[in-house]
């Protein structure tokens, strides 16, 4: 079972700007100090997170870096992440390269060259453009995610791309840095676990606020003493107080503390329903077990 000294938590965002509001990186380290905001000056962007994470690779800093997007688009319903294109990849690896290629040209580490392909539109649901192979309802899922719903979160599709909540323009943005730190940064479940320096996992923020107790329906903290509760169920002390409070930052601050209070479960990284196949093509949620 991995070891680490740090904790991070990256909450995600798609937003197609250079800096998204929406990115904030909190740091713990072993021990109960409260993680804390990783500040940025102007704030982060996507390319800076990927040099930054490049930079704990350079000095084999032992981080397990939990992004909260999802790291694949669901195979195993149809046996493809695009049933009827020709270029649908075999795998995540092979997945993240073309998203990365086809949207090669999008400014900021964007994904809306990849949405406007005429093969994989079909398969989105868009504003004022829903795909003709986006089935009807709530659109597929990947296993873990079906774990997800068992859990009584509530996941949403990666192929749906409107709302406030979806998850994926976020999973796009981020299967571009995946493949930009191939062979530098394992990616778990789809690498195998190094001795030394960082690993990213899969997290799913929503997830740790319901494990520290916060009732469902109620996910997003916005005030200091709500976050330093919540912290404390992880054997946290309180947090330094923010200048301005937003679920973005709370999020993140929740998750560092989360990732360092289960890092150490077996379980979290066995689960029961993880198969080869699923860690080669779709990936897993870390703490879905």
């Amino acid at each position: 079972m991995p070891r680490f000294t740090d904790f991070i938590a990256i909450d995600w965002s798609g937003q197609a700007v250079e800096r998204p509001k929406g990115l904030a990186v909190a740091r713990a380290k072993t021990g109960t100090a409260a993680p804390a905001l990783v500040a940025r000056e102007g704030g982060w962007s996507r390319q800076a997170i990927l040099d930054w994470m490049l930079d704990l690779a350079a000095t084999r800093t032992r981080a397990l870096i939990g992004l909260d997007l999802s790291a694949a688009f669901p195979f195993a319903d149809e046996d493809a992440y695009f049933p009827g294109w020709d270029q649908s990849p075999p795998d995540a690896r092979s997945l993240w390269a073309l998203v990365d290629r086809l949207s090669d040209g999008d400014p900021h580490l964007g994904a809306a060259s990849f949405v406007a392909h005429p093969q994989a539109r079909r398969h989105f649901r868009q504003r004022f453009d829903c795909g003709d192979l986006f089935p009807a309802g709530r659109g597929r899922f990947r296993a873990v995610e079906h774990g997800q719903a068992a859990a009584r979160l509530s996941p949403y599709s990666c192929f749906n791309l409107v709302g406030a909540s979806q998850v994926g323009k976020s999973s796009l943005t981020g299967m571009r840095v995946l493949h930009r730190l191939a062979g530098r940064v394992p990616v778990w479940p789809f690498d195998p676990l190094p001795e030394t320096g960082p690993v990213i996992v899969e997290i799913y923020t929503a997830l740790a606020a319901r494990e520290a107790g916060m009732r469902k329906g109620t996910s997003k903290i916005r005030e200091g003493a709500t976050l330093d509760a919540m912290l404390a169920a992880f054997g946290s002390e309180p947090h330094a107080p923010l200048l301005r409070y937003d679920d973005h930052a709370t999020d993140a601050i929740l998750s560092a503390a989360w990732l360092r209070a289960v890092a150490d479960r077996a379980e979290l990284w066995h689960p029961g329903d993880l198969t080869s196949e699923l860690a080669r093509t779709e990936g897993w949620t870390f703490g879905v077990s």
